[in-house]
């Protein structure tokens, strides 16, 4: 086991998780591209959450390697785009599980688009069987359509996995009132629900990842993947980050 013991090995919270990562998240300080130590470390920190024995998939996004905003901007089809970005995330996906293997992990990469010399195919009976034999699965190229981010990827993979939690790493701890790092007056929320983050514009995630998980009761936490065992506190239940509900507020 990894993570001291996996921080004395308590009762897990929840079973089958699906994390979400940003490409960003890949380049580490070097502002783009894949910085290997970053993918390494956050292979270990998934590794941790596996070895705990919670079922474990992922879906990265590609900004680390592609903006597709510039290529509409530069003139470029929005669909042609798209497709373009939906080609990054499996190259994301394929370093991550090579980073994952070298740790002796069970890694699978399921792609939405047919690239059947490097990655299975996304079926989701399939999926949900390489985690029920504890293997990490690695969604990639979005839901394989142009005009959805890999955010709504995230929830509706969740939704079709049975995914008992929704994880969104990023650069901060939480949801904020206001963009920490311009607002030194923005506040953390602990919890909020689904509803107040869309009539509140909080922009955590694009609103139909956020409906797709407000309507099947799936909860989101949100926090800072660079906080040491994070993930691990997570999947324990610890209240690490901040916790977006479905309905009424958890007691606490």
């Amino acid at each position: 086991m990894r993570a001291e013991d996996v921080l004395s090995a308590p009762s897990l919270k929840y079973r089958r998780i699906l994390l979400k990562l940003s490409g960003e998240a890949l380049q580490g300080a070097a502002g783009f591209g894949i910085d290997p130590q970053t993918v390494d470390r956050f292979a270990g920190q998934i590794g941790a959450i596996a070895d705990s024995g919670c079922q474990v998939a992922i879906v990265i996004g590609a900004g680390n390697i592609y903006r597709g905003r510039e290529l509409t901007r530069a003139g470029v089809e929005r669909v042609t785009a798209d497709q373009v970005g939906m080609l990054a995330t499996i190259m994301n996906c394929l370093v991550m599980q090579d980073a994952l293997e070298r740790l002796d992990m069970q890694a699978r990469v399921m792609s939405a688009v047919e690239v059947n010399e490097i990655c299975e195919d996304y079926i989701r009976r399939r999926a949900i069987r390489h985690l029920e034999k504890q293997r990490i699965v690695l969604f990639a190229a979005g839901i394989g359509n142009p005009f959805f981010t890999t955010d709504t990827a995230a929830g509706l993979r969740a939704v079709e996995v049975g995914a008992e939690l929704l994880i969104k790493a990023t650069r901060v701890d939480g949801v904020y009132s206001g963009d920490p790092e311009q607002d030194s007056a923005a506040r953390r929320f602990s919890s909020l629900s689904y509803d107040q983050i869309l009539d509140q514009r909080l922009g955590v995630m694009d609103t139909t990842a956020i409906v797709l998980c407000r309507d099947h009761g799936i909860p989101l936490r949100v926090l800072d993947m660079n906080r040491p065992h994070a993930l691990l506190r997570a999947v324990q239940g610890s209240d690490e980050g901040t916790l977006v509900y479905a309905g009424e507020a958890p007691a606490a």
